[in-house]
């Protein structure tokens, strides 16, 4: 079969119009209850905390809310002050500012995020007593007081 250059034009520009076609089909949206479960994983109660502790170690099955779970942990503070291991407290937080100001309503929730890092961070202090307690506790404040100004 001989192939005239009308053809392989023809075929060119088909093939681009089906790139094109497939190019322009609508990126599968994220669940319309995306807004509620970033929210359920983002308020202060230790189920909250335990809620996204859950997706975070299984975050392939949250793959179509498009989370970003990405995190330096403390930015630029250590992750664990004086032995307190708030890492995971600053990933939640991480996660909660992230997927907040992807949404667009991050300063609408920018306090409540503070509020969780910091109920987090308590919930770590409760494993120590004594002088150790209140000092985890001080330690959790002043981060506290960190986000709430510089966050």
């Amino acid at each position: 079969m001989r192939t005239t250059t009308r053809t392989r034009t023809t075929l060119a520009a088909v093939g681009a119009a089906l790139a094109l076609g497939v190019a322009a089909a609508p990126a599968q949206a994220a669940p319309a209850d995306k807004p509620q479960v970033l929210a359920s994983f983002t308020q202060t109660s230790a189920s909250s905390q335990n809620a996204w502790l859950a997706a975070n170690r299984n975050q392939s099955a949250w793959a179509a809310y498009e989370f970003d779970w990405s995190t330096d942990l403390c930015t630029q503070a250590p992750d664990n002050p004086f032995g307190f291991p708030f890492n995971t407290a600053c990933a939640r937080h991480d996660f909660g500012y992230r997927n907040y100001k992807a949404a667009g309503s991050f300063d609408a929730n920018k306090s409540r995020i503070d509020s969780a890092f910091y109920e987090d961070m308590k919930r770590v202090c409760t494993g120590y007593t004594g002088e150790k307690n209140t000092a985890c506790n001080s330690t959790a404040w002043t981060y506290y007081q960190a986000v709430k100004i510089f966050g």
